[in-house]
């Protein structure tokens, strides 16, 4: 496997999936790029850009990572060529196999080939993009991970959060209700201590990728990766804050969130494709000190306005997949977060219906579930004739299956949080609750025996003569 981005990138390359892109300015044109990339380019490559005005040309951001089956199929060591589909089925039976690997500390690595601290530090020597026209400041942490530590337990958390920068020594940090990183601020600032706080700008994409899950309290991303990997992730115990940085980033700050220290940011425009959050005081990490590689490569993740189709959730689906079969559930064929929702905010489940209430009980699992819960608005059970992946099966299903005074459940005051666009924030500013709804959409199952035949072709008369004229339809496709 890829020792590093770098690797990576280079492995991307030989794939054909690289773009790469000299002269694109930092303030708005590279997010432009990347979101004409995203709707109109069939190959919707990653890309890397090179020369940015008004920066060194070797200082570099690399964007649309993982927005491919392949380039997910290459972080996560799945086989090329699967579907979306048989992708999330292969990494759900894989979940249980993963053993724990924590991490390895060395005394330095590639990280440190530049060291700045005190005076020395100014955040803008790094090109951070202003990404979108309505934005409130330049982002420089968006593909990265926020690594901080519980004080009770210890336990090491990986997040990924976005980071406003501040000039050229603070950067503010946004975090969601309900995410490790925002629990550990808080149960220091309870203690009226600041919080240590390291930020990665460029990494391992497996990394990246483990930061962004939604794993239980106690699970270390960092231990997750090296399962992922089949080796330890190499470490520093870093001089400033003792959190563990990883040695072969390409980028990472080095600093603190002191209680009461506060910034307005935002807003900024986020993976619901909506400015769903308002500008407003969030905490301020006071840089105490940074680390970069030679001709350093940042990372930007501009999330796309949904549907979310350049970005497969693959490993968010068979999460919850998993999830809900430690919960008890059964015969699930399928599991699916629908791209119309981005990653969060619709998924799809798929069962074969084997006791009454079996359909409600997989609906409330899913959308309650750690990997399920932030955010959800809705939740659709279908059959197991139902692709759960393909949004016309599933209107179908909806449509000609449910009857909505029946079939539809709503839960209130569940887990939301400021990017919701469809709540308001209450005269206090808070905004964290919303309902969300489960539409059962499988045959009635008390009747299903006597529910209407499906019409079309069966699957061995559609084999059957789909070899008999395999010629001849060839010449049609």
């Amino acid at each position: 496997m890829h020792q590093d981005l770098r690797d990576w990138i280079e492995q991307v390359r030989q794939l054909g999936e690289l773009e790469v892109i000299r002269g694109a300015h930092w303030d708005l044109e590279i997010g432009a790029l990347v979101e004409t990339t995203r709707r109109e380019c069939r190959k919707n490559p990653a890309l890397l850009f090179e020369a940015i005005p008004d920066y060194l040309p070797d200082y570099r951001i690399l964007t649309n990572s993982h927005y491919s089956l392949r380039r997910l199929a290459l972080i996560l060591g799945l086989p090329a060529g699967l579907s979306a589909m048989e992708m999330v089925r292969a990494w759900k039976e894989r979940i249980p196999a993963l053993k724990l690997t924590p991490t390895r500390e060395v005394k330095t690595g590639p990280l440190m080939e530049n060291i700045k601290r005190g005076k020395e530090i100014n955040l803008l020597d790094f090109p951070a993009p202003r990404w979108h026209e309505l934005d409130g400041g330049r982002y420089l942490a968006t593909g990265c991970l926020v690594i901080t530590r519980d004080p009770d337990t210890g336990d090491v958390n990986l997040g990924t959060y976005r980071g406003m920068v501040h000039g050229e020594k603070a950067m503010g940090l946004y975090m969601s209700p309900g995410r490790h990183g925002l629990l550990h601020m808080n149960k220091h600032f309870a203690r009226k201590e600041p919080l240590p706080v390291a930020v990665s700008l460029g990494q391992d994409p497996v990394l990246f990728l483990c930061s962004a899950m939604s794993l239980p309290v106690g699970v270390s991303e960092y231990s997750y990766a090296g399962a992922i990997r089949g080796e330890p992730v190499e470490v520093i115990k870093g001089p400033e804050t003792g959190l563990p940085i990883p040695a072969r980033a390409e980028v990472v700050l080095e600093g603190e969130c002191v209680p009461g220290d506060v910034l307005t940011e935002g807003p900024f425009g986020e993976w619901t494709g909506y400015y769903g959050s308002a500008a407003r005081p969030e905490p301020v990490i006071r840089v105490k000190a940074v680390y970069y590689r030679n001709g350093p490569i940042l990372e930007g993740a501009l999330p796309p306005r949904p549907p979310w189709g350049v970005s497969p959730p693959i490993e968010k689906s068979a999460q919850i997949w998993h999830q809900m079969e430690q919960a008890g559930v059964p015969d699930i064929r399928g599991v699916w977060c629908s791209e119309v929702g981005g990653p969060f905010l619709m998924q799809v489940v798929s069962i074969k219906q084997r006791y009454a209430g079996h359909a409600r009980q997989a609906a409330l699992v899913a959308s309650q579930c750690r990997a399920g819960g932030y955010m959800r608005r809705y939740t659709v059970v279908v059959d197991e004739d139902i692709d759960p992946s393909n949004l016309e099966e599933v209107m179908w299903a909806v449509n000609t299956r449910t009857d909505p005074e029946q079939d539809i459940e709503i839960s209130r005051r569940c887990w939301s949080g400021p990017l919701d666009p469809a709540i308001p924030f209450d005269r206090s500013g808070f905004k964290g609750f919303h309902s969300r709804a489960i539409i059962d959409a499988c045959r009635p199952y008390e009747w299903r025996a006597d529910f209407s035949p499906v019409v079309g072709c069966t699957p061995e008369l559609l084999a059957r003569v789909k070899e008999k004229w395999k010629e001849r339809l060839s010449r049609m496709n």
